[in-house]
């Protein structure tokens, strides 16, 4: 595939492992310089995926492109004002900005427990406010103003296709997550005049390293070459829509949401 993405420089947040990683690599693929960023330097290796950020750096720069990591809690305002100081400094301005950091995860760093509505702790309600919902508006804010000035500017926000249905576990991640979808809408109503894409993913289940250290998997779903896509994604599956979205294929899609979910969820809207 051409390279139509060369020069461009891309942040990924949450692109030190999981689904943001194969966003960054797939997104250096197609030409762009790619800003890789995790919650530290060594958070990394929490499943094993790399040692820590620079080793990621140092992957992708062996794809012939620029990269550099960044660290910080983009719940954090000052912490993602300082990204975002590093990052124009070092690098200049992002082109591409594909909010990927968030997670159904606590304070503790795992899973809240409980995880339902009625009985999930302030602690964990207000971690997961801070890194699905405000994180997403905060490094929005950082980035987004510098495209519309320049009119031109691509966003992809990662969702879930638990926004879009009631569940009963996870529900507070769910709905920070459905509140994602509409944001993009908002945005992309906002900048719409800007020339700046604005779109958002949904993912279903994939087989990144959190996802199967951490749920009991159906054995069945593992298995990528079945006819049926009664299966568990696998993570570059995801990343090129991701990638599609940014790319001049996309270049009049704005304000969709892609469900990227085998067909998880058939149903209109």
């Amino acid at each position: 595939m051409a390279q139509d993405l060369t020069g461009k420089i891309a942040l990924v947040t949450g692109s030190g492992r999981g689904l943001g990683n194969v966003m960054a690599r797939k997104l250096a693929a197609r030409g762009a310089d790619v800003i890789v960023h995790d919650l530290a330097w060594d958070a990394t290796s929490k499943f094993g995926e790399a040692s820590n950020l620079g080793e990621v750096v140092k992957q992708i720069e062996a794809m012939g492109v620029r990269s550099m990591g960044v660290t910080g809690n983009i719940g954090d305002r000052d912490a993602v004002a300082a990204m975002r100081d590093e990052i124009e400094s070092k690098f200049g301005n992002v082109e591409i900005l594909v909010n990927c950091a968030g997670g159904d995860i606590g304070a503790s760093g795992n899973k809240p427990e409980p995880n339902n509505i009625l009985g999930i702790t302030y602690e964990d309600l207000t971690t997961l406010t801070n890194n699905n919902l405000i994180g997403t508006m905060l490094v929005t804010q950082a980035f987004v103003p510098q495209m519309v000035a320049r009119e031109h500017g691509i966003v992809v926000n990662i969702a879930s296709v638990a926004a879009h249905v009631g569940v009963s576990h996870g529900g507070i991640y769910a709905t920070l997550k459905a509140a994602v979808t509409h944001y993009t809408r908002c945005l992309a109503d906002e900048v719409r005049s800007a020339g700046v894409r604005v779109n958002a993913v949904s993912p279903g289940p994939a087989k990144t390293a959190r996802f199967q250290a951490t749920r009991t998997v159906d054995p069945d779903k593992m298995n990528s070459n079945k006819v049926s896509m009664d299966r568990y994604a696998e993570p570059e599956e995801i990343a090129d829509a991701v990638v599609f979205l940014c790319s001049p294929e996309a270049k009049f899609m704005h304000g969709q949401l892609l469900r990227v979910d085998g067909g998880l969820q058939l149903f209109a809207g």
